[in-house]
């Protein structure tokens, strides 16, 4: 009898040991941290996001490593409090935007440029500001003082040779909802604004404005992407596979918004991720969608992100003693099992990976 109770004791002992063990490989991996992605509805730019997870490119990656994920609807203007606090792991911005909370502590890596273009800035017809020089000694509006808008105006101005910071700035900015700027600029509350599709595309359509910078169009920031993908540095060092996965997927369904932009406007308003009263609505979207370069590319996102390190150092947007060579590398990293790009096929249904 105590034969056989020390053989079953030892049997136990090991298969706890041996699960343990398993546990422990896997934990190491990272499988354990599960990957959260930040949603947003009616929101046209992050259409990407919409399209990973109705056409099931999210689905697919996350199977193809074993792993499960979480969508998390929610605020695209929290990122810092929703990083910080665990809420989300992986989301999608506005580089400009995240330019000065990255520099001042919050811990999230870019991983692919997803689009370039959405942001525009207006003058009043007849006002006598016509092109960017005119701004000087002038306000303009924009949406937040952090926003990629003043960030990316900045960066144009000072180019110019305009003082862009300080007391003696040859610019003010003041700050108004999205949606009212347009009325703001029409009354004269303020000389200029800086906004984002589609409320720049319905602000041209409706009002009498002079569009003096588009940054699809500018021969600098044409070449730039206004909105990356991202995850949480945590994320990388615990769970590289599923950070990884997030990257693939959000680049397919970025080369398919770039392939197929009015069949992507129609999925978003089919499945509620944008409203729509007409198929006006749908037509509008697509016309957008189009306008934008969803072509992902970890390489140009990467040189955008150095473009706008050094502009802002500059301005004085950014710590001048940061340097670009260490601060590139934890920003912006090379993640294994991530390509260059993606692009798809509409007559094949398939995507080409590009290395």
């Amino acid at each position: 009898m105590k034969k056989i109770i020390a053989g079953v004791l030892a049997l136990t002992v090991t298969a706890l040991l041996v699960g343990c063990g398993a546990k422990s490989e896997k934990n190491a991996e990272g499988d354990g941290l599960t990957v959260k992605i930040l949603n947003n509805k009616e929101s046209l730019c992050l259409a990407p996001v919409h399209i990973a997870i109705i056409n099931g490119y999210f689905d697919e990656e996350f199977e193809a490593i074993g792993q499960e994920y979480e969508v998390v609807t929610s605020n695209v203007d929290t990122i810092t409090e929703q990083i910080t606090s665990g809420e989300i792991n992986a989301g999608y911005g506005l580089t400009g935007t995240l330019m000065q909370p990255i520099s001042n502590g919050l811990s999230i890596s870019f991983v692919s440029g997803l689009h370039r273009g959405c942001t525009k800035f207006y003058s009043k017809n007849g006002s006598g500001i016509n092109k960017l020089e005119d701004l000087k000694g002038k306000t303009i509006g924009v949406a937040s003082l952090s926003d990629s808008a003043p960030i990316q105006l900045k960066r144009k101005l000072f180019s110019l040779g305009f003082t862009v910071n300080g007391s003696d700035a040859d610019i003010q900015f003041v700050t108004y909802a999205m949606t009212d700027l347009p009325t703001a600029l029409d009354n004269g509350a303020v000389d200029a604004i800086g906004i984002h599709d589609p409320v720049a595309y319905n602000a041209e359509k409706n009002y009498d404005f002079i569009k003096i910078l588009d940054i699809g169009e500018d021969e600098v920031f044409s070449q730039e992407y206004c909105c990356q993908a991202y995850v949480s540095q945590e994320l990388i060092a615990k769970n590289p596979k599923g950070a990884a996965a997030y990257a693939r997927a959000i680049q397919k369904a970025a080369a398919f918004v770039q392939a197929l932009p009015e069949e992507a406007a129609r999925l978003q308003v089919e499945n509620g991720y944008m409203p729509s009263e007409s198929n006006d609505d749908i037509v509008k979207y697509g016309e957008i969608l189009a306008s934008l370069n969803y072509e992902p590319s970890v390489k140009l996102g990467r040189e955008t992100f150095v473009s706008s390190f050094k502009d802002l150092q500059k301005t004085g947007d950014l710590d001048p003693s940061l340097n670009e060579e260490e601060f590139t590398k934890k920003v912006f990293p090379d993640l294994e099992g991530v390509p260059e790009s993606f692009t798809y096929d509409p007559a094949s249904k398939k995507f080409t990976e590009n290395s």
